[in-house]
């Protein structure tokens, strides 16, 4: 995939800037907190807060698809102790534990791939809702996501 260009559309709730590190201060005692009695700062960083934030509509979404992704697998993983009872208990098979265990830790693991299955599938643009089982959109917040990684990896390595 081909890295993309600075003039792609952003993200309402994604970072123009990077943000520098402050550098260290010599001191390594605490410094005295001071206490200002007006403070016109946090109305901007407020500002900036709400813009950084998920909009609600995405929010939702990535929690509808983490539900049904994480859901089902987990509730299948629990199943499987009460089948394993039930098919013991009338000696229709016999089970080894082993089995009941690496199935139902099986599921489990699928529900925690369902979790961020859900989180990347889930379209981040809050006027298109995307697809249902939402593969492109998983292709392009995958690209957006380890984007982000190397460019937080060049910088951090950058002197």
């Amino acid at each position: 995939m081909a890295p993309e260009s600075d003039d792609r559309a952003r993200l309402p709730f994604e970072p123009t800037k990077n943000r520098k590190k402050a550098a260290k201060t010599e001191s390594s005692k605490p410094q005295p907190v001071v206490k200002q009695e007006s403070q016109p700062k946090a109305s901007t960083q407020k500002s900036s807060q709400q813009e950084m934030a998920i909009p609600d509509v995405v929010s939702k979404r990535m929690a509808r698809r983490m539900a049904f992704f994480c859901g089902i697998p987990t509730s299948l993983g629990m199943a499987t102790f009460f089948a394993a009872y039930w098919v013991v208990s009338h000696d229709w098979i016999k089970l080894p534990n082993v089995v009941v265990v690496l199935v139902s830790m099986g599921f489990f693991g699928l529900g925690v791939l369902g979790l961020t299955y859900g989180v990347l599938s889930a379209s981040w643009d809050e006027e298109a809702p995307g697809s249902l089982l939402g593969a492109s959109e998983f292709a392009i917040n995958w690209g957006r996501m380890t984007g982000a990684w190397r460019s937080a990896k060049q910088q951090k390595d950058s002197p």
